[in-house]
């Protein structure tokens, strides 16, 4: 799993106009970030490999080469200085903590040396020494102290993408400071006194950080000079981990392919202005996006999925596979087209009798104004209901989704974002509002791919409020009536009756944990009511969790991890104890429950 590993991301800028700079401000999202270790970790130690990736794979990453040559081969019996192997973790970008145990430090206690790598996310490595030679090594369980399992020998990889070998930091140390003097000359001639003293500043601060610490604040931008590159060439990314053979499916090509095609240019439009006023060398160009064209020579083999593929992939491709008929028998939904005037109330019948048969209702609106007002009288109303826009967060967004198959609420009001990717087979009707509105959000394209969130459903409807039969709605009915009739056809000729897909309902965590066989119980099923009934509110589980994480860092302290462990397993149940209960609470006029949310 590889996507953008920010919670938050404000990038470096320099507004002229208001001569504003704005320093890089970013939250990282430890858990993706440890998926994107296990990601090239896993590339390059073996061939059965399935990355799941955004437009975050044409990002520049380090070079996978140098990656590879920092690992650090650790075996039992083999003779190492643990002075040297401490050192050899701090090139990694290891953090020293002897306390605080998380992710990507390492602690000493006499002969014992243990590291919680990069990629992992329940399993350090214990390293016990005899004098300079490694007795054994041992995965542990990182809060109990647990042995996991005895192993022979273990590979550590770097802490981050960006790291690099001593011989190559001074290489790149030496190219960062002849760039800067031709650069202070450059900008000398043009008579920039401030961009020449702001670039010496800051320049001269960031090779003292890498010759001290081998990193420093906005590594990336020297990362040409790193990884040893021309200027322009193009930088290491995701896609230059793979082997040369691999395969590449892109997922809604539609979408994704203008996106690949206008992240380079953006990108680049920032940065110039950060080159332009001194705040950044020129070799700072070089940390971007791939280019389109530079994109493609790294792509190879390729398959674009889309139900509504554009002009670019059917002009590239000359093998064209229609996959129409489903297995499940299920036909496209039936469209109808009803008139605008009396959309709001016309479509409160209709949820009426969805929710009568305990079915759920998606409703697009064209912008978030009129999402958040619908949901306001809909709920006046007496229907449960959410909205969700470009406002609402990432992990918001799951969540909302996973209650609204739980029955939590029956509607979900959206602007763009009930789309590609929604399996919803709860999902029986769904309701295009001002469908006759041209543009990019009633497009043939967009109204395709709304009206596919309620093909997953044997009573799969669409309305389209409309007092206009536009091109697009057109196309979408004539291409939904072509897809069903094959699909009867189909299923009268073997015999099919329609069924609704059966998708099982796992609990948030498990989405995110569950590997193998591993069941998840749904999460009524995890506590007994009167567990839940020990509490009265919300508040009463945050104090209670308060406490325990003070217990728990106290316990710690004294080195009394199973205590610890055990405590923090207890935080973990309260948490999901308390959004329970939040959820039991009656929601406001907007739809959202307080105040959880």
């Amino acid at each position: 799993y590889f996507v953008s590993y920010y919670d938050y991301y404000q990038p470096e800028a320099y507004v002229p106009a208001s001569d504003t700079f704005i320093e890089k401000d970013a939250k990282i999202n430890e858990q993706i970030d440890r998926m994107r270790h296990a990601a090239t970790r896993s590339l390059l130690e073996r061939r059965d490999v399935l990355i799941v990736a955004s437009v975050s794979c044409i990002y520049g990453i380090g070079s996978a080469e140098v990656y590879h040559d920092m690992l650090v081969h650790l075996r039992c019996g083999e003779t190492i200085p643990r002075r040297e192997l401490l050192r050899r973790f701090v090139e990694l970008q290891y953090d020293r903590n002897d306390i605080d145990f998380h992710r990507g430090t390492f602690r000493v206690r006499g002969d014992v040396v243990e590291i919680f790598p990069a990629h992992e996310d329940e399993r350090a490595i214990r390293i016990e020494f005899w004098d300079d030679e490694i007795e054994s090594i041992r995965a542990i369980d990182p809060f109990r102290g647990k042995v996991l399992e005895e192993l022979d020998g273990v590979g550590i990889y770097p802490n981050t993408h960006y790291v690099t070998g001593l011989e190559q930091r001074k290489r790149a140390i030496s190219a960062i400071q002849d760039e800067l003097r031709e650069r202070l000359i450059e900008l000398k001639s043009e008579n920039k006194l401030l961009e020449f003293q702001r670039l010496q500043e800051r320049t001269l601060t960031d090779i003292e950080m890498l010759e001290q610490l081998g990193f420093c604040h906005g590594v990336e931008n020297y990362s040409r000079h790193m990884s040893g590159r021309k200027a322009g060439e193009p930088p290491p990314c995701l896609l230059n981990y793979f082997p040369e053979d691999f395969l590449l499916l892109i997922d809604e090509s539609h979408v994704s392919i203008p996106q690949i095609r206008g992240m380079y240019k953006g990108d680049q439009s920032r940065k110039s202005n950060l080159v332009n006023f001194g705040f950044r060398l020129p070799s700072a160009l070089d940390n971007r996006p791939l280019q389109f064209d530079e994109f493609w020579e790294i792509a190879g083999q390729s398959i674009f999925v889309s139900a509504t593929p554009g002009t670019y992939e059917m002009e590239q491709t000359d093998i064209v596979v229609e996959q129409v008929i489903r297995p499940t028998g299920l036909l496209d939904p039936k469209i109808e087209i009803s008139p605008v005037g009396n959309q709001v109330d016309d479509l409160l019948d209709r949820i009426r009798e969805r929710v009568a048969s305990e079915e759920r209702v998606l409703v697009t609106t064209l912008t978030k104004r009129m999402a958040e007002k619908l949901a306001e009288y809909y709920q006046e109303m007496g229907i449960t209901v959410r909205y969700l826009h470009s406002d609402i967060d990432t992990l918001e967004r799951v969540q909302l989704l996973h209650q609204l198959r739980q029955g939590r609420f029956d509607v979900l009001i959206g602007v763009n974002l009930l789309r590609e990717g929604l399996d919803l087979p709860e999902v029986s009707l769904v309701a295009i509002l001002d469908a006759d509105q041209q543009g990019f959000l009633r497009s043939a394209s967009a109204l395709l791919q709304t009206a596919g969130r309620a093909a997953r459903h044997e009573r799969g409807e669409v309305v389209l409020y409309a007092d206009r039969i536009t091109e697009a709605i057109q196309t979408c009915v004539r291409v939904t009536q072509k897809q069903r009739a094959l699909q009867m056809a189909y299923n009268e000729e073997h015999n099919i009756v329609p069924q609704s897909i059966k998708k099982p309902l796992r609990t948030l965590d498990a989405a995110w944990s569950a590997t193998g066989d591993e069941e998840a119980k749904p999460v009524e099923e995890l506590w007994a009511a009167e567990e839940l009934a020990m509490y009265q509110t919300p508040a009463q589980i945050k104090a209670e969790i308060n406490q325990l994480e003070t217990d728990m860092l106290v316990a710690a302290s004294k080195l009394e991890f199973e205590e610890a462990a055990e405590l923090r397993d207890r935080i973990a149940t309260l948490r999901q104890l308390e959004f329970l209960l939040t959820e039991s609470e009656p929601m406001n006029k907007t739809g959202v429950s307080s105040p959880s949310l």
